[in-house]
């Protein structure tokens, strides 16, 4: 055993270039096993594992956190929080969708939970996708639910709003509009919103036990009834109930936009002849008189809507899930009606193709060669009578 690892194991006093090693193996963050091997350790990995656990606090550089002081009105934090595979979102057998809740077909949705810092109030949604179009719809609905706009939003790296700083088009089209900044903590430091992180502890572990949920709709429907009761508690960190202080943080908070930000999933594209059109990974029919036209499609939290020069062409109820094909009754009589006459018109434009039946006792004539010979001035310059009925009789044996 080396002179290391017998220090290590003991509380002799060690040569200064031993206590340097000893202090620099601590200081790094090396595994205990690590420092074994380096050290030639020979006996229980559980005493060098408690000796270290007792030196690196003693030499460990301090790295102190300061209590963080909310303003009212200057941030809301948001996050989102998966409940699991607890909500069913259609009732067709041949979905894709993974997972099943009472036979019927189920995904883990997101729900975005946002919580005014100042005053704790909790306000949270089921929202389809994480994508950045239904966040932003989200965002929207719950701002307008609370009545103000705070100064900033605070989120983690979520792909839908931004990565590394950068945030998404979407993103930051939607602060501009609302007169506010989105702030994205750096990576992996969930203590710059443990507030939201909270919030999302407390849904687990009151607001999901002993619950069942039919659909989207009911998740929410059940959670919006459910908050209210959540803002009456006291918390421990203000010692107030969150109920009572949301007023004073909606005061200090912006007014919300005269226009409603653009949120949501839009596109525009040309329909093709199956007049159907694809969003939010399902398939929406459209009214097939507007075949070959550009359409434009906006998809919300609910609706599914489909315009042509400002005219709906097709409404819809959003399916939550997946690989799905939503069809509207009325465009498929549409799109018969448009067949039939389109047959139609295709068959006066060829004319009749009766022919009459075929007989094989009918005789075909034969043209003699001569009158090639004729056509094309090759009239042989034989001039004998016979030779020349001769040569007409003549065919061609292949």
């Amino acid at each position: 055993m080396s002179g290391s690892a017998r220090l290590l194991g003991s509380t002799a006093p060690a040569a200064k270039p031993e206590r340097v090693q000893i202090l620099a193996w601590l200081l790094f963050p090396l595994a205990v096993t690590v420092i074994a091997e380096r050290i030639g350790w020979e006996h229980s990995s559980s005493v060098l594992r408690a000796r270290v656990a007792q030196l690196r606090p003693l030499y460990a550089p301090t790295d102190p956190a300061d209590r963080t002081v909310y303003v009212a009105g200057e941030i809301v934090q948001c996050d989102l929080w998966f409940p699991g595979k607890v909500v069913p979102v259609d009732t067709h057998e041949a979905s894709k969708t993974p997972g099943w809740v009472g036979g019927r077909p189920a995904a883990d949705l997101p729900v975005l939970t946002m919580v005014a810092a100042f005053s704790g109030f909790i306000m949270a949604v089921l929202l389809p996708t994480r994508k950045t179009g239904d966040l932003l719809a989200g965002m929207w609905q719950l701002l307008s639910g609370l009545g103000g706009v705070p100064k900033m939003l605070v989120w983690d790296n979520e792909s839908g709003i931004g990565q590394h700083h950068s945030l998404t088009q979407g993103a930051r089209g939607f602060a501009g509009t609302l007169g506010t900044r989105i702030y994205q903590t750096a990576a992996r430091d969930p203590e710059a919103k443990g507030i939201v992180e909270r919030a999302n502890g407390f849904l687990e572990t009151s607001f999901m036990p002993g619950r069942d949920f039919d659909s989207p709709g009911e998740f929410n429907t059940q959670l919006a009834a459910w908050l209210p009761r959540a803002s009456t508690r006291v918390l421990r960190r203000t010692g107030e109930q969150p109920g009572h202080r949301v007023t004073a943080d909606v005061a200090a908070m912006g007014a919300l936009p005269p226009i409603a930000p653009l949120v949501g999933t839009s596109e525009r594209v040309r329909l093709g002849r199956d007049y159907y059109v694809r969003i939010a990974g399902n398939d929406y029919s459209v009214d097939p008189t507007v075949i070959g036209r550009f359409v434009d499609v906006h998809a919300d939290l609910t609706i599914v809507r489909i315009t042509c020069v400002g005219r709906d062409v097709g409404v819809h109820q959003r399916c939550w899930s997946s690989h799905q094909t939503i069809t509207d009754p009325a465009h498929v009589l549409i799109a018969a009606g448009l067949r039939t006459a389109f047959q139609a018109r295709t068959t006066v434009m060829r004319g009749p193709t009766t022919r009459p039946a075929s007989d094989v006792s009918a005789v075909v004539g034969v043209r003699a060669l001569s009158d090639y010979d004729d056509l094309f001035d090759l009239t042989p310059a034989v001039t004998d009578t016979a030779a020349v009925a001769a040569r007409a009789r003549l065919e061609v044996v292949r």
